[in-house]
């Protein structure tokens, strides 16, 4: 058996063409079918083995031609966290296209992290999944080598962070949303206006802040650091933030709540104090997920397109995975709108004048 390489001596990427498999492996110094193995992702490999192997093929560029693979007819989702009703609006979305194209869908979560684990990687290798779509995470430089050196295409879902100019997107004008949201706020004659944001790691989260600001600083108010609170995109935070904001001797009349579901902890936390919104409170969300219009009273939101971004990122995920298929655009943003309800009014005082 052949020794394998050092590194220092390893053929480097070709201009004119990939190295075979056969090549692959007399560089690592195991057979053509231990390389096989590793691409398909079975578990009897030496992990040293495999290392090795997944280097040479990143060094390489390999790319498996779309004939040797066949793909299972599944698309891969995977969420950061999956325990909500914004979950279950992507979900409806990409099942919407799989079902029309006869494939179905593997959910997968990563705990929180923004990459999924390398045995996912794994799995997913094994699976051979016509694509995967990732929603508010991404892929570390190993995951997608692993993923392109087997041609499955791979598309971000809202991105938590920038995801590269190589790597096809879907998103929301999330940055439009927040100034919306707020501009509203600020036409009603509100000029006390908190904000409750996301995780700062999420790039929606401070795209929304960032219009939030903006919305104030075009309108000449200042942009109060004590009424713009970090939150985490649940329940629980909107009701620990809101607490926090309302019971401040110069509580804000309105607040952007960042998402729905922080809107919702914020009513909470204002009926646990007494205030009425809107009599006392104005209130705006964002996403629009069905709760929001049937909550008492039903909430101002900016509607984000859930669905309709899923839709355009199972199209795309498939577009790329097909034989010939391309796509020139491979970062969308969806138009954001604000759906004006019942939980926005002028504050008390304009009223009364």
């Amino acid at each position: 058996m052949t020794s394998p390489q050092p590194a220092e001596t390893r053929t480097r990427k070709r201009s004119a063409q990939t190295a075979t498999l056969a090549e692959i492996a007399r560089e690592a110094g195991v057979s053509a079918p231990t390389v096989s193995k590793v691409l398909n992702g079975r578990a009897d490999v030496a992990p040293s083995t495999r290392a090795r192997v997944e280097d040479l093929l990143r060094t390489h560029g390999y790319r498996r031609r779309r004939a040797e693979s066949t793909r299972s007819p599944l698309i891969d989702l995977v969420f950061h966290e999956l325990e909500s009703a914004w979950a279950m609006e992507v979900i409806r979305g990409v099942e919407n296209v799989a079902r029309d194209t006869g494939l179905s869908v593997v959910l997968s979560e990563s705990a929180g992290r923004l990459t999924p684990g390398r045995t996912w990687a794994d799995q997913v290798a094994a699976r051979r999944p016509h694509g995967v779509i990732l929603v508010l995470s991404g892929l570390d430089e190993s995951q997608r080598a692993l993923l392109t050196s087997r041609s499955i295409p791979f598309v971000v879902l809202d991105p938590a962070g920038d995801p590269g100019v190589d790597v096809p997107s879907i998103g929301a004008t999330n940055w439009q949303g927040g100034l919306a949201a707020t501009r509203h706020l600020v036409e009603l004659g509100h000029t006390r206006i908190g904000a409750i944001s996301g995780p700062t790691r999420m790039m929606c989260s401070r795209a929304r802040v960032d219009g939030y600001r903006a919305a104030l600083e075009t309108a000449g108010l200042p942009v109060d650091p004590g009424l713009v609170l970090t939150g985490d995109f649940h329940h629980e935070a909107g009701y620990r933030q809101g607490l926090e904001l309302l019971r401040r001797a110069d509580r804000p009349t309105a607040v952007f709540a960042g998402n729905d579901l922080q809107a919702l902890g914020l009513y909470e936390a204002a009926r646990e104090l007494g205030l009425r919104i809107p009599d006392d409170l104005s209130v705006v969300g964002f996403d629009d997920l069905p709760v929001a219009r049937w909550v008492g009273p039903p909430l101002t939101t900016v509607r984000q397109p859930l669905m309709e971004m899923a839709e355009a990122a199972a199209r795309l995920v498939l577009d790329l995975g097909r034989e010939n298929g391309s796509s020139s655009a491979t970062r969308v943003e969806l138009a954001t709108s604000l759906e004006v309800r019942s939980s926005t009014a002028p504050p008390r005082e304009r009223r009364v004048s």
